[in-house]
């Protein structure tokens, strides 16, 4: 019985909210909008949930001084500040329906003044990344790998101000060879192609899954066992 009730209201509600996307109308048209407070709710404590697993994971490596303990203290630091101005509002229009984002709240200042450039600095570091492992990838050893070696070429000479130049002199008949219309040509084709397949099979993969769920034949929400 511990089992059967959460598969019981697994099915009911995936089997309403796939009506409700078929039937747009009453009851079903307003099941989608009001079954999504419910979720906001489940997420609200599985923020929770999230948010203790954290702070008991940092906290023990702070404890016990673990390798890197003191980047466990920025962490729960970090944490427990954004926490405090975001519920307090302090800087903000105060009570619970003030915005935390508002103009001269310190949430904004930190998320502003902190959180971007760190994220500007990681993804400016991660552009080093990707290059050495383009370098690895795109060694033309196969046909597959010149076509896109080439590809890749194009698209980066194409998107900087010097591919202009390679290709400039060319007639006005052979305008479509040009580096940035060939960029702009394959990132409006092939490369959109490409990505249509990936998100097909992508909401293939999310259908099947989501069906097995439905109808009880995988229950990873009950946890270990059958």
């Amino acid at each position: 019985m511990r089992r059967r009730i959460p598969m019981i209201i697994t099915f009911v509600v995936g089997t309403a909210l796939i009506v409700a996307m078929f039937v747009p109308h009453t009851p079903f048209s307003s099941l989608d909008e009001n079954l999504s407070v419910y979720f906001d709710i489940i997420a609200v404590f599985a923020f929770i949930l999230g948010a203790g697993n954290l702070l008991k994971v940092h906290l023990k490596k702070i404890q016990r001084k673990s390798r890197d303990w003191r980047y466990s203290i920025v962490t729960v630091s970090g944490f427990v500040l954004m926490l405090i101005i975001g519920l307090l509002k302090i800087g903000g229009p105060p009570g619970l329906r003030g915005d935390f984002l508002a103009e001269g709240s310190w949430f904004r200042f930190v998320f502003e003044a902190v959180f971007n450039p760190l994220q500007a600095t990681m993804f400016s570091l991660l552009a080093f990344y990707v290059a050495s492992a383009s370098y690895r990838a795109f060694r033309a050893k196969t046909k597959e790998a010149t076509v896109l070696l080439i590809a890749a070429f194009i698209i980066l000479v194409g998107r900087t101000p010097i591919g202009h130049y390679f290709t400039f002199w060319l007639p006005a008949k052979l305008e479509f060879l040009h580096i940035p219309t060939l960029a702009n040509w394959i990132m409006a084709w092939p490369n959109t192609a490409g990505q249509r397949a990936i998100m097909i099979g992508i909401s293939l993969g999310v259908i099947s899954t989501s069906l097995r769920i439905i109808l009880g034949i995988e229950r990873p929400y009950l946890g270990a066992g059958d």
